[in-house]
């Protein structure tokens, strides 16, 4: 009877180390918890672990769900777009790159347009090349360019990296009077930050090469600035551009 009396008291005091509920927040995190409380605005808990421990608030917008020692469970918000819920496993939210309108499910496009500009540098024998086209005799190595980009994402990773194609044409000399047509096509990836590179070909009437490309983006009220670098490289010479401009997404 005294070994059954001491079973039962020593079960009464464990018991409440057993009967936790389980807290998990907005970022993932599943926490042993005990709820006390739960306000409009706030949680109030205590660790498992710790049950003599402070009382900890915590906002109950960062909460998701309690699952109680009963086993019920309660849903207090909502969790970010693209976040999947797990158990004992943080969610994995899909964390979108700079380029606004780019967090549309990953293998559904999305198309963005704009108007760029910037300048050509050419080089060694880039440059005498292009002088010995008609027109282009007195050629200055500095050129001006104006066009527009149409860009398609025809990817998108869970964890933010993209797949991309561009097609960027260009007319470059008009500020010494000359009219040079270009074109490049681009493929490339974006990582979640918003760097980019790319490669692909480029079309002149001087010549035809292959084109590589790096950049950026930043964002404000829903507009990219793309900022981009690229090498063509050539028989004895090279070309390097500096283009910038703005684009948005296009339905």
């Amino acid at each position: 009877m005294r070994h059954a009396l001491l079973f039962l008291l020593t079960f009464l005091l464990t018991a409440p180390a057993w009967a936790q509920d389980v807290l998990t927040k907005q970022n993932g995190d599943e926490l042993q918890v005990k709820v006390l409380e739960i306000s409009p605005t706030e949680v109030k808990y205590k660790r498992t672990d710790n049950p003599d421990g402070p009382l900890i608030s915590v906002r109950k917008s960062e909460v998701f769900m309690i699952r109680y020692a009963n086993g019920t469970k309660e849903i207090l918000s909502q969790l970010p777009a693209g976040a999947q819920p797990s158990v004992g496993s943080a969610p994995t939210p899909i964390t979108g790159p700079v380029v606004p309108g780019d967090e549309e499910p990953a293998f559904e496009h999305i198309k963005l347009g704009g108007p760029r500009l910037g300048f050509t540098v050419l080089t060694g024998g880039m440059l005498n090349k292009a002088r010995g086209i008609d027109g282009y005799h007195n050629l200055n190595p500095f050129l001006t360019q104006f066009g527009w980009q149409f860009e398609t994402r025809i990817f998108r990773m869970p964890n933010g990296t993209a797949g991309l194609f561009e097609i960027v044409p260009l007319i470059g000399g008009l500020e010494q009077g000359k009219f040079i047509p270009s074109i490049n096509g681009l493929i490339g990836i974006r990582g979640p930050k918003g760097f980019e590179f790319g490669l692909g070909p480029n079309l002149t009437p001087v010549s035809a090469n292959i084109a590589l490309a790096v950049g950026t983006s930043f964002h404000a009220n829903g507009v990219n600035f793309p900022v981009n670098f690229a090498v063509v490289p050539g028989n004895g010479g090279a070309r390097f551009s500096l283009l910038f401009g703005f684009n948005s997404k296009r339905n």
